[in-house]
C-alpha cells in the first residue's frame, strides 16, 4: 500500500534528516582525541611499517614486475617459463582483440554497430586459486579466440600461496595481462578467531560477519600491510563493518589500500548500500578518492535496488570509482539455491547503470551441475595438499574453466545487446 504525502508535509519531514554541522565536529573531536584507543591502536599498527609515504614506496617497489619475477625465481623458478610464455603471447598478439571478438559474434554487423563503451561491464571471475590455472585459461583463450577477464578474485590461504610461489606468480601474471586482482587475507574470520565457531558445522554463526571479533580488525590491517609492503598486494577482500572502517581510516591516513566488499557482508538493500557509501564519503581524501573500489552486493538484490544505489553512488561522487560487483553465476554448492543465473537481469541493467562488474563464481548452472564434482564454495578453504591427495585437483581446475566459459557467455550476450565489456587490457583492448 502506497501512502501519499502532501508536498508541504514531505518537505518538512525531509528537512528533519539534515545532519547538523556540529555532529561532524563531535566526530572529529573523538577521532583527534589523543586518548582515543581505537585510533591509537590503529596508528600503532601502522607505525610498525613506517610512515604512509614509506609504506607506499615499499609497496610500489615490491609490486613492480621485475621484483615479483625475482620472488618467483627464488621460490618457484619453474613458473618463470610460463610467465615468459604469457608475455610472449601477449606481445605477439595471440589473443583475440575486442574488435575481432565482436566480429566473431556478430559477423559484419559488428563494424557498423555502436557499442556502449561508456557503460562497459567488467568481466570478473572467482576464485582463481592457483597459478597453473592462469596458464590453462590463457591457452584456452588463444585456442578458442575467447576472452581473459579484466578482474580476478582469489580466496586462497595467503601463507600457503606465499610459501609455494603462487602469490608472486599470479601477481606477475596479472601485470602481464593487464587485469586487476583481489586477494583474501587469512584474517577473514574462518581462522578460529571466534572460539565458539568451528567451520561449516557452525556456519550459521558467521552470519552478519561475526567471524572477525575483538582485535581482528587490527590483525587484518597488520596482515594487509605485510603483503602490501612485501608483495605489492594492494586490493583485498573486505567482509566486516569493522575491517571496512579500518580500511577507510587507513586510506585516510595516506596508505593507498584498495578493497572490495564481499558478498558475505550482506549489503542487500539500498539503505545498507547508503550506509556503506556514507562511510566511504566521510573518510574520502580531499581529492574524493576512497579505498572502496569494489562493492559486491548480496545475491538477493534485484535491479531496482542497484538502480537506486546507483543514484546514491552518483550523488556522492563515486560513480567512476566504486564498481558495483554483481554475481551472475554462483558455485553450484554451499552458497545459493540453484539454478542461479542473473545474466538476463544484467542485460536489462547494463544499458543505463555504469561501472558494473559481472562476477562469475560458478559455471552456467546446467553445465556445472553435470560435473562429477560441481563447483563448491567450501573448496576455497581446503589445503592444496589435501586437494591433491584427494584426487580433486583436475576437477577443481575444470570447475574454474567452466567459470571462464560462463564469463565468455556473458561477454557474448553483452555484445549481442550492443553493450561493451572490460577484458584483460593488455591482451584484448
Amino acid at each position: 500500500m502506497t501512502t501519499t504525502v502532501r508536498p508541504d508535509q514531505g518537505a518538512e519531514l525531509r528537512h528533519r534528516l539534515a545532519i547538523p554541522a556540529d555532529r561532524l565536529a563531535e566526530l572529529n573531536a573523538m577521532l583527534l582525541d589523543p586518548g582515543a584507543r581505537i585510533v591509537n591502536d590503529l596508528l600503532a599498527v601502522v607505525a610498525r611499517y613506517g610512515t604512509p609515504d614509506e609504506i607506499n614506496r615499499r609497496a610500489r617497489e615490491a609490486g613492480r614486475l621485475p621484483a615479483l619475477l625475482e620472488r618467483v625465481r627464488a621460490v618457484q623458478p619453474a613458473y618463470l617459463a610460463d610467465l615468459d610464455w604469457l608475455a610472449e603471447q601477449r606481445d605477439s598478439g595471440a589473443f583475440v582483440s575486442v574488435a575481432d571478438y565482436r566480429r566473431g559474434v556478430l559477423g559484419d554487423r559488428a563494424d557498423s554497430m555502436s557499442f556502449r563503451d561508456d557503460l562497459a561491464v567488467t568481466l570478473e571471475v572467482s576464485a582463481l586459486q592457483y597459478f597453473p590455472w592462469v596458464v590453462a585459461a590463457a591457452r584456452r583463450a588463444i585456442a578458442d579466440r575467447s576472452l581473459m577477464p579484466g578482474r580476478w578474485i582469489r580466496v586462497r590461504k595467503m601463507k600457503e600461496q606465499e610459501a609455494d610461489g603462487d602469490l608472486a606468480a599470479v601477481s606477475a601474471a596479472m601485470k602481464i595481462i593487464g587485469a586487476s586482482v583481489v586477494e583474501t587475507l587469512d584474517t577473514k574470520g574462518t581462522d578460529g578467531s571466534n572460539v565458539h565457531l568451528d567451520g561449516p558445522a557452525t556456519i550459521t554463526g558467521y552470519f552478519g560477519g561475526v567471524g572477525q571479533p575483538n582485535d581482528h580488525p587490527l590483525l587484518w590491517v597488520d596482515e594487509f600491510l605485510h603483503y602490501y609492503t612485501t608483495f605489492g598486494v594492494q586490493q583485498v577482500l573486505n567482509l566486516n563493518p569493522g575491517t571496512v572502517l579500518a580500511g577507510y581510516m587507513l586510506h585516510r591516513l595516506g596508505v593507498d589500500i584498495e578493497f572490495k566488499i564481499s558478498v558475505f557482508m550482506g549489503n542487500d538493500n539500498p539503505f545498507a548500500g547508503l550506509w556503506t557509501l556514507l562511510g566511504a564519503r566521510l573518510f574520502a581524501r580531499e581529492d574524493g578518492t576512497t579505498p572502496l573500489v569494489g562493492f559486491n552486493w548480496s545475491n538477493s538484490v534485484d535491479n531496482e535496488t542497484l538502480e537506486i544505489a546507483a543514484d546514491i553512488r552518483r550523488a556522492l561522487g563515486f560513480e567512476q570509482t566504486v564498481r558495483f560487483e554483481h554475481h551472475i553465476t554462483e558455485t553450484q554448492k554451499s552458497i545459493v539455491r540453484q539454478p542461479y543465473d542473473r545474466r538476463a537481469e544484467l542485460m536489462a541493467l547494463a544499458d543505463h547503470v555504469a561501472n558494473i562488474s559481472a562476477k562469475h563464481e560458478g559455471g552456467d548452472p546446467a553445465e556445472d551441475a553435470a560435473h562429477p564434482h560441481p563447483s563448491d564454495i567450501l573448496d576455497y578453504f581446503r589445503d592444496k595438499a589435501e586437494i591433491i591427495a584427494s584426487g580433486d585437483w583436475n576437477a577443481l581446475q575444470d570447475d574454474f574453466i567452466d567459470k571462464l566459459d560462463a564469463t565468455n557467455h556473458t561477454a557474448r550476450s553483452l555484445t549481442e545487446h550492443g553493450l561493451s565489456f572490460v577484458a584483460a587490457h593488455n591482451l584484448h583492448h
